[in-house]
């Protein structure tokens, strides 16, 4: 049997909410009006009493119905439908999950922000279901552009990291202080280093102090400790509603070389075990003030290898970084898997110290990498190993995971909307069905050049595999990836792809838009190469790219320094500069 919720384009159900109901599920049942008038044509209302026979149930409004009292975690839900009602009940963000789990079951799918399918029936009926889901990571966040800018849309992608900014009435986000790489932030050398450099690393017999952010700090100081201890004191006083605050290295190896710091570092087996002693002594001294705060650190470059003795306390977070992987095969399977020395001289590998991590740590998360950097519109071939990364991460204990995408604040175009979805949906559900995402979302919307995109994807996919062709985060593109045989190969599915859909305007538009990544390695290795300067087509290529409202081709650096860089015959245009921050951020 069904729930009858229109028959005619008429409602026979309200939507109800118990009286005093949550800004949340308020939320959710606003959510739920909308579509069910846009799927049905019927005027669906919210109201706070029960008015109709028949009732569709959110929040508290719903406990009577669920037959049991269900105690729910943030972002878990409870969705339950016979012949006689719908009821929906959750945690603060599980509650409005609930309602989008209702919706996509009726057919309604969230692929873009300006690309929904929402299906039409007039005689609208909710077949019976009883599903309780609760997610297996706790923290799920990506950093695709316009789910940082479109918080309603991150919500229907079930994100709730630090990336989307989601009001509360959306059920809110898990907020950091700070996000990464904070030592300048907790010891400013610009406050600190002229009058104190042995605050700061020692590499070479010689204190590192100039740099600003690109320098260590000496953590067995005890004074660098008691400063640190107040600067994170000061920034979550000023950050109520802190959820996470990372206390973490900067973006430079190795950490301090002082006697005291290697001396520590041997004794743990891994440097991340002096970092781990810092750590733990700024979460014990703040955890009475800040009881529910988490303090977060890395296991990343130097740092990630599993110490021998020291724990990180009950509110201590490691986030394991996977920056020196391989993406285009399986870290389980991979053989190149670039692993980091210990101070003893030997290697681990990433997967070792995944598993390690997780059987020594309860609260691991991840920062892990779904594009290449250096250059954002080059295919990246990771579309078949999203799924088993991820299905590695939780299976070894993991509780978060970031994945670090194309951050360009106007997006690219290495289809990253469909990598997205996947990715968003993979957060969710580690073991959902990707292959029907890809269609689904592919078939909706590329239309009749849906095949053609599948098989530019397998196509790539195939080669890296075939060839056993390792892909880093930050490679170049004269790798063997990018032969002469596969980009034509490339080119040729895409013009099907154009044919496909010549009489489709739209369609068009986002097949032309995804054929700029092939257009960017041949132009890339053309020039940097062959030594062919082809203004014409370069000029093309970069007015082209803007008009698609595109961003940055490279992260850090805006697509004029790209440009300069090119027709200089200069790789990145980050070398024209000391450090590769030194740019700022993205402008326009």
């Amino acid at each position: 049997m069904a729930f009858e919720l229109a028959r005619g384009g008429k409602a026979l159900a309200a939507i109800t909410v118990a009286s005093g109901a949550s800004e949340q599920e308020l939320y959710a049942a606003g959510e739920l009006r909308d579509y069910l008038c846009l799927i049905s044509g019927a005027a669906f209302e919210v109201e706070s009493e029960e008015t109709a026979e028949k009732r569709v149930c959110v929040g508290r409004a719903a406990k009577a119905l669920l037959g049991k009292d269900i105690s729910f975690g943030e972002d878990a839900f409870r969705l339950r439908v016979t012949k006689d009602f719908i009821a929906v009940d959750g945690g603060k963000r599980g509650v409005i999950y609930g309602v989008y789990e209702l919706l996509e079951r009726l057919g309604c799918r969230f692929f873009t922000p300006e690309c929904e399918k929402v299906p039409y029936n007039d005689n609208l009926q909710a077949p019976e279901m009883d599903v309780t889901c609760a997610p297996k990571l706790e923290y799920r966040d990506h950093n695709y552009h316009y789910f940082r800018t479109c918080p309603r849309f991150a919500v229907k992608a079930r994100l709730n990291g630090n990336s989307a900014n989601i009001p509360e009435r959306m059920g809110g986000h898990n907020a950091y202080t700070w996000f990464v790489h904070t030592f300048e932030k907790l010891v400013p050398t610009t406050v600190y280093a002229k009058e104190h450099p042995e605050y700061f690393a020692i590499y070479d017999g010689k204190r590192k102090t100039l740099d600003r952010g690109r320098t260590q700090l000496c953590l067995t100081n005890p004074e660098v400790l008691k400063i640190a201890t107040e600067s994170a004191r000061k920034a979550l006083r000023e950050n109520p509603g802190t959820r996470i605050i990372s206390i973490s290295q900067n973006d430079v190896r190795p950490g301090c070389q002082c006697e005291n710091c290697l001396k520590a570092d041997r004794e743990e087996g891994s440097p991340a075990g002096t970092l781990l002693r810092f750590v733990n002594a700024i979460a014990e001294e703040l955890e009475p003030e800040f009881p529910d705060v988490i303090f977060d650190t890395l296991a990343y470059n130097h740092t990630r290898p599993v110490p021998t003795r020291t724990k990180p306390r009950h509110n201590v977070c490691v986030r394991l970084c996977s920056i020196e992987c391989c993406f285009s095969h399986p870290f389980e399977t991979c053989d190149d898997d670039r692993g980091v020395t210990l101070p003893d001289g030997t290697k681990s590998s990433f997967m070792n110290d995944l598993r390690q991590w997780g059987a020594y740590h309860d609260r691991l998360y991840i920062w892990d990498y779904t594009t290449c950097f250096a250059n954002y519109a080059a295919p990246f071939p990771n579309w078949r190993t999203l799924q088993p990364n991820m299905q590695s991460f939780v299976n070894n204990n993991v509780k978060g995971v970031f994945e670090q995408a194309n951050g360009s604040v106007k997006g690219g175009a290495d289809f990253n909307e469909m990598r997205a979805y996947v990715i968003s949906k993979l957060l969710w559900d580690p073991w959902c069905d990707v292959k029907k995402h890809i269609e689904e979302f592919s078939d909706y919307f590329y239309g009749a050049a849906a095949p053609c995109v599948r098989a530019y994807i397998d196509a790539l996919c195939d080669h890296a595999e075939k060839d056993n062709i390792h892909v880093g985060f930050n490679d170049s593109t004269d790798t063997p990836l990018y032969d002469e045989e596969t980009l034509s190969k490339l080119d040729g599915i895409m013009d099907k792809a154009e044919e496909a859909v010549k009489d489709d305007a739209l369609r068009l538009y986002r097949v032309k838009r995804a054929r700029l990544c092939v257009r960017w390695v041949r132009l890339k290795n053309k020039t940097m190469l062959k030594g062919e300067m082809d203004m014409e087509e370069i000029r093309r290529f970069f007015s082209d790219w803007r008009e698609y409202g595109l961003g940055r081709l490279d992260e850090w650096v805006n697509i004029e320094t790209t440009y300069r860089a090119l027709i200089k015959r200069v790789w990145r245009g980050v070398e024209f500069y000391d450090h590769w921050v030194a740019e700022g951020p993205e402008t326009y």
